[in-house]
């Protein structure tokens, strides 16, 4: 068991039972134990109950449920309300604005016991009529019935790898060659079919084997002799494996990786890329074992520059190669710093010193603090006081560092509903860097939104534009913007533009980045992490930056430390004049 396995548990077991109106006391002891926990850093599977008791929020009793699920795996009074509430009531909660009483009331005065029910009620605007819910409610419950229709089957980029990457070394210790292809290595940030290629001369005898693989389940009509599809237990995503003898798997890689807009591209010769990966005249190339020599060479005989996985979406590549080559496209050697992270002075888990200390251990010159503004007080959001505070001790933790390395110091600021920026001037002005982000209030016209992130990107304290449409993939839809007068804004005021590189956001959208490039603006590669892990979600900020486009050249935390810290202070002089 995990950390947050153990956190999960506990706030599924306090939801349950405020939904079954058990005991007040003991339901807030599992949602402040949760609450508290979730921002714990303590080794909460191996703390014995003297230890776990002096954690924040845990008492002597959830100290045993915690050692009840580290030690057995689940905890028998989450079965049983799990044994009490149907199956679908637990999908209820997956609908924004659905709180718990919300649904413990369609429920009970409804009788809705699935996500079908539901819809059915909103249809016949049965929900509308309950006291505290309304037309504007069951409005909003259908649209993200809706949304939640559209994303079934489908899993964020961090999982389908998870998967891939757990089939690849499963598959691995029973075939001589297995390849990620299609959607995962093409690093889609919303994957619908996690494809593998298995290579083998027999596969009958490779059918067999997949048979006996005991987490494998096999949906027989949709697979054929030379194809298994089905499904991975746990997961509702779609798999596929393929089977190819050893002379056809390179050439298959580039056919199964790539969309067929891509495969349709034709060159010099008016040949498709299709027609020329099954070309005959490859074949003495084909057996080679570097894939990367087989795919540049039918780019090559198609007479077409070659296209890295990232970027075979659609025609969109050959134009980005017309002006640009491969080695310019950001990687994560490239980048130098990260301006996008939280701390315990906020919703973090790790400290300042913490933070900064990992990102000296992944190679990086700068670490940028952005704990959340005094409006974003659920997250323990930072009042004038506090901020000076945090600013005193980052000038004490850089006083420490040689000058190869240094904390600056951002704060991530509310956009408010009025398009302002948290806090005074007087404030904003003590900061190195501002991200200004939207957090609340995030049903807008396209209208609303776009005049507020308007008029926050005009203040002259606005130094990146923090995920620009608020979007949860597979959880959220972003709010509606003209993002060409967004991007066309930042351009004007020399403001950047943030890829929070969290695989939950991927915000702004890979389809943006070359116009905002085209225009002269910068992009940020942010993770927004709250712990360490959460700073190698770099890695998937440049997967989108490559798809898009995206140059080292404009890539914003690609600047070396003498660079940003030059930028950073030339800007803050502007503002002074």
């Amino acid at each position: 068991m995990t950390n947050s396995e153990i956190v999960d548990l506990l706030e599924l077991t306090g939801r349950l039972m405020e939904l079954h109106d058990r005991d007040a006391f003991k339901t807030r002891t599992f949602q402040t134990a949760a609450f508290n926990l979730d921002k714990s850093t303590a080794d909460l599977p191996n703390l014995p109950v003297d230890e776990l008791v002096k954690l924040q929020g845990v008492g002597k009793s959830i100290a045993q449920k915690i050692r009840e699920i580290a030690e057995t795996g689940h905890l028998s009074d989450l079965d049983e309300l799990l044994a009490q509430t149907p199956e679908g009531v637990l999908d209820m909660f997956r609908i924004k604005g659905l709180g718990v009483k919300k649904v413990r009331t369609l429920w009970q005065e409804l009788g809705i016991t699935n996500l079908r029910d539901l819809q059915l009620a909103g249809e016949n605007g049965q929900i509308a009529k309950i006291k505290g819910f309304g037309a504007s409610t069951q409005e909003k419950i259908l649209a993200a019935l809706e949304f939640l229709q559209e994303q079934q089957g489908k899993v964020r980029m961090d999982k389908a790898a998870m998967i891939a990457n757990l089939l690849h070394d499963e598959l691995a210790t029973h075939f001589e060659r297995v390849e990620v292809s299609g959607q995962v290595r093409r690093k889609a940030q919303e994957v619908d079919l996690i494809q593998l290629l298995i290579q083998t001369n027999d596969p009958v005898s490779a059918m067999l084997t997949l048979k006996k693989l005991p987490n494998l389940a096999q949906n027989e009509a949709e697979s054929s002799p030379f194809a298994w599809r089905g499904q991975l237990a746990g997961f509702d995503v779609q798999i596929e494996l393929l089977f190819y003898p050893a002379e056809q798997i390179n050439r298959q890689l580039f056919i199964q990786t790539a969309t067929e807009t891509h495969l349709k591209q034709a060159g010099t010769g008016g040949v498709p890329l299709l027609q020329v990966a099954y070309s005959s005249v490859l074949a003495e190339i084909v057996d080679s074992a570097d894939v990367a020599e087989v795919e540049a060479a039918i780019y090559e005989r198609a007479g077409l520059p070659y296209i890295v996985p990232e970027m075979r979406e659609d025609d969109f590549a050959f134009r980005w190669a017309s002006r640009h080559q491969n080695e310019e496209l950001v990687t994560w050697d490239d980048l130098r710093g990260t301006l996008h992270n939280h701390s315990t002075w906020s919703d973090g888990k790790q400290s300042v010193a913490d933070m900064a200390a990992y990102c000296r251990e992944l190679g990086l010159a700068y670490f940028g603090i952005a704990d959340h503004s005094k409006t974003a007080s659920y997250a323990g959001g930072l009042d004038a006081e506090r901020v000076r505070q945090q600013q005193l001790e980052i000038d004490a933790l850089n006083r420490g560092f040689s000058t190869d390395f240094r904390i600056f110091k951002g704060i991530e600021s509310d956009i408010l509903g009025d398009g302002s920026l948290d806090y005074d001037n007087e404030t904003l002005a003590t900061f190195d860097y501002v991200v200004a982000s939207v957090h609340q209030t995030l049903t807008m016209s396209l209208e609303k939104a776009t005049t507020r992130l308007l008029k926050a990107i005009e203040n002259p304290y606005t130094t990146i534009l923090g995920h620009p449409t608020g979007r949860l993939l597979l959880a959220r839809e972003g709010y509606p913007i003209d993002h060409r007068a967004i991007i066309d804004a930042c351009a004007e005021h020399n403001v950047i533009i943030e890829i929070n590189a969290s695989p939950y956001r991927l915000d702004i959208d890979w389809h943006w980045i070359e116009y905002a490039m085209q225009q002269g603006v910068m992009l940020s590669i942010n993770p927004d992490a709250h712990d360490l892990v959460g700073l190698l979600d770099m890695h998937y900020g440049v997967a989108i930056g490559r798809k898009g486009g995206l140059t080292k050249a404009m890539t914003f935390n690609a600047l070396t430390l003498n660079e940003m810290t030059t930028y950073l202070q030339q800007r803050r002089e502007k503002i002074r004049m």
